[in-house]
């Protein structure tokens, strides 16, 4: 009787396995696939990401709401389901996990299930932005519709805005948020893109030595990226297409040679 149920256990557990590399692919197909049904959920996922991202944005200012903490737990659980449902579909899940981008949602989801004893780090939520522009999932849609001339240009406007709010985050946490509401959040706001454009009205500073040091390292990063962001508008238009050679991904449309090492090149014309 035992050595019939040892066959039986084996085949359950065998099932249970097959079940489960099932499941696993069929979550990977939906979030890397190209079939209808895998882009509409890709669409879904950016649509309830960009919602997320709108609370991190005005969640400084809506901590006082009594709905707070129930909106706050919700997008704690959904950002779990997500991470967990990226970890299970992916091929190597330890991996994975050290994946920068994946850090910093793990960060972002104890920001959020601690909201009030991890208040300080609560600017670092916008990073999220970041982090599904550096993850390619906000420029499928870009791809997938032919334009992807514009991506490297989207990609500056989404370091900048990143930048813009999470340095205003930082600013409206560290010395506007006592008591300050709305009017402090925009304060900051006000702070940072006045720092960041070099525009320096005065009109509002941050206060000590650590302000100071605070509105250098805006001007400086925020110059930076405006200067990335005027390259990405100005510069000459870029096809990608591999060098069989040397492996340079961006070509000039009407380019004969390559660059870098000379190989002729075949650029198909943008109607083939």
């Amino acid at each position: 009787m035992l050595q019939s149920a040892r066959p039986a256990h084996g085949r359950h557990r065998r099932r249970l396995k097959t079940r489960i590399t099932r499941a696993r692919v069929r979550l990977r197909r939906l979030y890397h696939g190209h079939t209808r049904n895998a882009l509409r959920f890709q669409m879904a996922v950016l649509l309830v990401d960009m919602a997320i991202i709108a609370f991190f944005v005005f969640s400084p200012i809506l901590r006082d709401d009594p709905s707070f903490l129930f909106v706050d737990y919700s997008v704690a659980a959904i950002l779990a389901a997500d991470v967990s449902a990226r970890c299970f579909a992916a091929r190597n899940p330890l991996k994975w996990l050290r994946q920068p981008f994946v850090l910093l949602d793990l960060v972002i989801l104890a920001t959020l299930l601690f909201p009030y004893t991890l208040i300080n780090f609560g600017f670092l939520r916008i990073v999220r932005l970041w982090s599904i522009s550096q993850s390619g999932v906000l420029w499928r849609p870009l791809r997938r519709w032919g334009h992807r001339d514009w991506e490297q240009l989207a990609r500056a406007v989404v370091n900048l805005i990143t930048f813009l709010f999470l340095a205003t985050g930082f600013v409206y946490t560290t010395f506007f948020r006592k008591g300050s509401g709305l009017e402090g959040y925009l304060d900051a706001l006000y702070f940072t893109v006045a720092s960041v454009t070099t525009t320096g009205y005065g009109d509002i500073t941050l206060p000590g030595s650590w302000g100071k040091l605070t509105s250098v390292v805006i001007m400086i990063i925020g110059i930076s990226l405006f200067v990335r962001l005027a390259q990405a508008i100005f510069r000459p238009r870029k096809v990608d297409y591999p060098c069989p050679n040397c492996g340079l991904q961006r070509h000039d449309p009407d380019a004969v040679h390559c660059k870098a090492c000379g190989q002729l090149l075949k650029i198909p014309d943008p109607g083939d």
